[in-house]
């Protein structure tokens, strides 16, 4: 059984074959769960056939160049940003800071993310822009390997934890910064090929 709560998530559940086994009430009253079989639980592949959870076997898949883009951003204060762009940071410098940390948490997500396999990155590479309506710092994170699984979540860890450090390195003066728009831009390789979400989809399985 799945418990899920989220109703856009119950709707996709369901056009993959799921169906409603029962609807009990939280004990506290006003919060109902929602319990769902689903028939097809290839459609959720951390998912063995019994539904618990388990990291998939990639041992059968070829090893092929995999690229992810993914991009965020920081929204701030006119002064903040500022302080980000002349170097006036009481911590230093912030973007060398971010970058780093960005590609450590590219390195380090198969530690933060239970079921994501440790992955040999070829590659991570970090830019940042600035934006001034409204005031951010936009991040953007490329990541590559070469192997049977994609690197979609690298670059996705890698972009938050760029974006969390900025926040760290300026919080002291902007407590109201706010993470946004954390997303992933386009992948390369594997079985599905390539994806871009300016080509409008969001339903091709990394």
């Amino acid at each position: 059984m799945v418990t899920i709560e989220s109703g856009g998530l119950r709707s996709m559940l369901r056009s993959h074959g799921a169906r409603r086994a029962r609807t009990p009430t939280g004990a506290g009253g006003g919060v109902t769960f929602v319990l769902l079989y689903l028939s097809d639980m290839s459609v959720l592949t951390h998912f063995d056939p019994e539904g618990q959870a388990h990291m998939v076997d990639v041992s059968a898949k070829p090893a092929t160049v995999r690229v992810a883009v993914a991009s965020g951003r920081i929204c701030m204060a006119p002064d903040t940003l500022a302080l980000i762009q002349e170097g006036r940071a009481g911590k230093g410098d912030v973007l060398g800071v971010a970058r780093v940390a960005a590609i450590q948490g590219a390195k380090r997500t198969a530690d933060l993310i239970p079921l994501c396999h440790p992955l040999s990155l070829s590659r991570v590479a970090v830019r940042f822009e600035f934006e001034t309506s409204p005031p951010a710092v936009r991040c953007e994170v490329t990541a590559q390997t070469v192997g049977p699984t994609g690197v979609e979540m690298e670059a996705l860890t890698a972009v938050q934890v760029g974006l969390l450090t900025i926040y760290d390195m300026c919080k002291a003066a902007d407590r109201g910064m706010l993470i946004t728009d954390v997303g992933l831009l386009e992948k390369q390789g594997g079985k599905t090929g390539a994806w871009r979400r300016d080509q409008g989809s969001t339903s091709v399985q990394p």
